[in-house]
């Protein structure tokens, strides 16, 4: 080989070594799809994109992105256009199985990593307006959560199961939109589905005076709870939102932290030995109070879906498995 072909061939050489080094050393980025302004979704993706990445390796970068919520991310985690997310535990159980409304596909590549907290349905109306029942919003304009989110696919659920979805004027608007249209007296009511205290009913019930339906009686009398399992009974407090002050009955699903089957396992592991520390939990709550319920004793709770091996590996080591 001559001289000069031989230097020109260790020059390429040594620049596709180079690219192949910048590459290696590049961190991966991996996408947290969360949800819309106003809700805890948004919050547990940022948290844990400031925290996680950090503490638990420099070999990726996690990016929190908005989206419409859980029926949204279901269908972008399964697709890999996110790595993880946040989705009810209803809508996993749907989807897997392929019974979700208007949607036989079976979304099997979207496996549960832990619970975050169980979300309440909370149905917000005027003080005084005589709306004391689902059934009270015939005629009514009633915001019903942004298109695609869980809280819009719940409220089509609860109100068509108690015969009222095409019987109201639906806003679908997100909840810092709805609680704004509110507060203008342009909706009776608006729908979350979202860990208390909410921003959105805050905001509302600052400048109009608010009462929350109790959804509760309207579930057990309609044999809601017998047709649909997964969801649970609870209360919101009294004096959670300023005004209401007893006890609101109503009933929630779990918000599952999830990941796309193909994420490796080492780094779902990884990320949970990090979140699930005292230091990693105390960042986490000091985002919002209602991740006070996360904790290595209800790290399973709401599962009923099969889990990532990572999670499963942790789990088991933490004795829930």
């Amino acid at each position: 080989m001559k001289l000069k072909q031989k230097a020109l061939l260790l020059a390429c050489l040594a620049i596709f070594t180079g690219m192949l080094s910048t590459n290696s050393m590049a961190a991966k980025r991996l996408v947290f799809s969360g949800g819309p302004a106003g809700g805890t979704f948004q919050v547990v993706a940022n948290a844990i994109q400031v925290y996680g990445p950090v503490k638990a390796s420099k070999d990726f970068k996690l990016k929190a992105q908005s989206s419409a919520g859980s029926l949204e991310n279901l269908r972008k985690i399964n697709k890999g256009r996110a790595h993880f997310g946040v989705v009810y535990s209803g809508h996993l159980y749907l989807g897997r199985n392929g019974q979700l409304k208007s949607d036989a596909r079976r979304y099997t590549d979207v496996l549960a990593v832990s619970y975050l907290y169980g979300a309440p349905a909370q149905l917000v109306v005027h003080k005084d307006a005589g709306i004391k029942s689902t059934k009270d919003l015939i005629g009514k304009r009633v915001g019903v959560g942004n298109a695609g989110s869980g809280a819009f696919a719940n409220s089509e659920l609860f109100f068509s199961h108690m015969g009222v979805w095409d019987k109201i004027k639906r806003n679908a608007m997100g909840y810092n939109d709805a609680a704004q249209a509110f507060g203008n007296n342009q909706l009776d009511a608006f729908w979350l589905f979202t860990a208390f205290p909410s921003g959105a009913v805050i905001m509302a019930a600052q400048t109009n005076d608010i009462e929350l339906v109790n959804l509760d009686k309207d579930a057990e009398a309609s044999g809601f709870y017998d047709k649909y399992p997964y969801f649970s009974k609870l209360s919101v407090p009294a004096d959670t939102y300023r005004g209401v002050t007893q006890d609101t009955p109503s009933f929630q699903d779990s918000a599952l932290w999830v990941a796309n089957a193909k994420v490796p396992n080492e780094t779902v592991y990884n990320l949970l030995s990090i979140i699930y520390t005292d230091e990693g939990l105390a960042h986490m709550r000091q985002q919002k109070k209602t991740f006070k319920e996360m904790s290595l004793q209800t790290g399973t709770n709401g599962i009923v879906t099969p889990m990532h091996p990572g999670a499963i590996k942790f789990w088991k080591e933490k004795g829930l498995l």
